[in-house]
């Protein structure tokens, strides 16, 4: 870990890429993993926009752990650090494929939430935005949220399968990582598109590539160093670095 250790302390710009395998540590589960949510139902029908339309009870009943429960998770030593590395400078932006808003509640600032984010619902039939701390009040008392303006069904902005990302997000999410000296994929698979292609766009530019992730990725070979444990990496940075992080796993 050396190496990685270095190559942080010599980025110039420093770019990170998380999925899900990031905020297991959270206690929320990720999507392919031994005990991720592709092996406890149909994640893709959850995230169906045409389902959501024809019965949107789906996508409440079993995003309540994922989503919904998220004000009882906190952030864990990945997110608290890589807020500290953007505190000093060494990490200039972080591009996230998940909703968990993990990012934001460690101090990160500048996240880039290329899947959208629950912190935000809107009314599919009048406009009308909710907070999320106002759609968990909804759901404490109803299956499905409903605008109390006009009664017309509540979506969060989360992108679904269906859906059109955000040019805007993913065209700051690509200069980001055409800019980077230095991108460190942490908990993806890189199988989710376009995200699993912005390390492409560094290497495209002359930069460096790390990966950590428990499973293969399509980019492996592709790494300058590439490690399995998330929690031996950042117990490492956090000592060498002096991180000051007292959440040790």
């Amino acid at each position: 870990m050396q190496e990685l250790l270095t190559l942080l302390q010599n980025s110039k710009y420093c770019v990170i890429l998380t999925g899900a395998g990031i905020s297991t540590l959270s206690g929320i589960p990720d999507f392919r993993g031994k005990d991720g949510i592709y092996n406890k139902f149909d994640a893709d029908l959850i995230f169906s926009i045409d389902y959501f339309n024809e019965d949107p009870s789906y996508f409440y009943t079993h995003s309540r752990e994922l989503i919904y429960d998220l004000e009882r998770k906190e952030p864990n030593i990945i997110h608290k650090a890589l807020a500290e590395l953007e505190r000093r400078g060494i990490v200039k932006a972080v591009i996230t494929q998940n909703i968990d808003m993990l990012h934001q509640r460690a101090g990160s600032e500048n996240v880039i939430e290329v899947h959208g984010s629950p912190a935000r619902h809107t009314c599919l039939a009048c406009g009308k935005k909710y907070s999320f701390e106002e759609v968990v009040g909804l759901l404490e008392k109803e299956e499905v949220p409903m605008c109390n303006e006009c009664g017309g069904l509540i979506k969060p902005d989360v992108v679904f399968y269906g859906e059109m990302l955000e040019h805007d997000v993913i065209e700051k999410a690509i200069e980001e990582s055409s800019r980077a000296d230095l991108i460190i994929v942490l908990g993806s698979t890189l199988v989710v598109q376009p995200a699993a292609t912005l390390p492409l766009y560094t290497l495209d530019h002359g930069g460096e590539l790390v990966i950590v992730n428990n499973m293969p990725t399509p980019l492996d070979d592709y790494a300058r160093s590439r490690y399995d444990d998330l929690v031996e990496v950042f117990n490492y940075l956090n000592e060498e670095m002096g991180l000051n992080i007292s959440e040790h796993i």
